[in-house]
């Protein structure tokens, strides 16, 4: 296994701790509003937490157990990714929104309303893991990405490999043929070759080599026959 791969398993570790910390945080905000009203941040969260966390170790599993699963291809790597990050971004968009419209001076209420002080502060946790898993993902993501880039430019066809079977800086060998010398070449002539050289029709009017006299067309008119008179009278005798 590959150092590339290792960190791969890390960082998606970190992602799953990650999540279930967040899941908590924002279902602990679900129940104190659910009677009446929920936040954004809080449904976003929960939904992003739970896809994270079901999706991300059934990639590592499926990457372990089974060659060639679909999951741990990276072209298909690389978009789940770009989604999931897409989501944790989105969830602490959302957070920060609800921070400033609730605590625009910060969390200094520990005096006044602890209780509140308190739910300042978890709404930052709720940012602070929403960020980091964005920032895991879409550091990840592009890496791979250029990596992808880099081993497909060398010839290594990498898109639908998984990343622990991959070869991303290695140069593809080509293999090497065996160049036969023209001495030894016993092919076969190609094919419609009787080796006889056809010979092109003699051109009319043209002399002969030997006999001085010109060749004789095919279409020469045929001699008219004219009678020779020999003083005697022609005819059958009796």
């Amino acid at each position: 296994m590959g150092l590339f791969s290792v960190i791969r398993i890390t960082l998606f570790s970190l992602t799953i701790v990650f999540s279930l910390i967040g899941l908590g945080l924002n279902a602990y905000f679900i129940s104190l509003t659910e009677p009446y009203f929920y936040y954004i941040f809080s449904a976003l969260g929960i939904a992003t937490s739970v896809l994270t966390i079901l999706t991300i170790p059934i990639m590592l599993i499926l990457d372990f157990i089974r060659r060639g699963a679909f999951t741990s291809m990276i072209v298909f790597e690389l978009s789940w990714l770009f989604i999931l990050a897409i989501l944790w971004v989105a969830t602490a968009g959302e957070a920060i929104t609800t921070y400033n419209y609730y605590f625009p001076r910060g969390c200094v209420y520990a005096n006044t309303d602890p209780t509140d002080n308190t739910y300042c502060m978890e709404l930052q946790a709720v940012e602070a893991f929403a960020f980091l898993n964005f920032f895991i993902f879409l550091g990840y993501t592009c890496v791979l990405l250029v990596f992808s880039i880099i081993g497909s430019s060398r010839g290594n066809g990498v898109w639908t490999y998984s990343v622990k079977d991959a070869t991303f800086f290695g140069q593809k060998s080509w293999p090497v043929q065996q160049q036969v010398p023209l001495n030894q070449y016993s092919g076969a002539p190609p094919t419609g070759y009787t080796g006889t050289p056809v010979s092109q029709p003699q051109q009319l009017g043209t002399y002969s080599t030997h006999s001085g006299t010109p060749a004789q067309s095919p279409h020469m008119q045929p001699q008219q026959f004219q009678p020779m008179y020999s003083g005697q009278p022609q005819g059958i005798s009796v």
